[in-house]
């Protein structure tokens, strides 16, 4: 669990932003994987089930495919509340799931700076163009991106600079694409699949 002071603080900082709920799971202490995900949405946000929508239940076969099981891994997000949007629907203001702003993810980067520092994971897994902007500060093409292994520094946070800095370690970091992504292009699967087999393999041959 997390310390409850740096939830407090990002509770906080949280404040001035449509943002609602906090999302704070259980995970092992030294997993072989990390994964990191965007935000957590309506599903996990009021049902407490952070796998109940459909892209969980893709995460989750994803999980399986690589011969793990849910409990062994980490899973995360760069932000841990829900960022919405207001639209009406039918005459009613409704709440719709939004990509987190860089302010928003800068206010609960030490959260993340802090899951990572103390669980030593072998890889980083970012799903996603969030994530991995979190980590390296670039927004690449996931079509450029995703089933590339990289070895690199990662972006924490400065408490003196209130930004970010680079890690003095280094990191072996494997970008996937968000479980969403083939939700909403099936042609993906084929190059989804194909990149959880070089993961896996690597992961087989400890060369990563």
């Amino acid at each position: 669990m997390l310390p409850e002071k740096l939830v407090v603080e990002a509770k906080e900082r949280m404040a001035p932003y449509p943002c609602e709920g906090f999302l704070n799971g259980e995970n092992p202490a030294k997993p072989d994987l990390f994964f990191i995900g965007e935000a957590p949405g309506e599903t996990e946000i009021y049902k407490g089930d952070p796998f109940g929508g459909r892209a969980g239940k893709q995460f989750l076969q994803y999980i399986e495919y690589l011969g793990y099981v849910l409990e062994d891994v980490y899973v995360t997000r760069t932000i841990k509340s829900r960022p919405y949007t207001i639209k009406q629907k039918n005459g009613e203001d409704r709440k719709y799931n939004r990509t987190p702003s860089k302010k928003e993810i800068l206010a609960h980067a030490p959260l993340l700076d802090y899951e990572i520092r103390h669980t030593c994971p072998a890889v980083l897994l970012p799903m996603g163009k969030t994530p991995y902007w979190r980590l390296l500060g670039k927004s690449p093409a996931m079509t450029d991106a995703a089933g590339q292994f990289i070895r690199s520094p990662i972006r924490q946070y400065s408490r003196e600079s209130g930004s970010y800095v680079w890690s003095e370690k280094e990191y072996s970091i494997f970008p996937l694409y968000h479980p969403a992504a083939s939700l909403y292009n099936r042609s993906l699967d084929q190059t989804i699949y194909a990149h959880l087999d070089k993961l896996k393999k690597t992961l087989a041959d400890n060369t990563f």
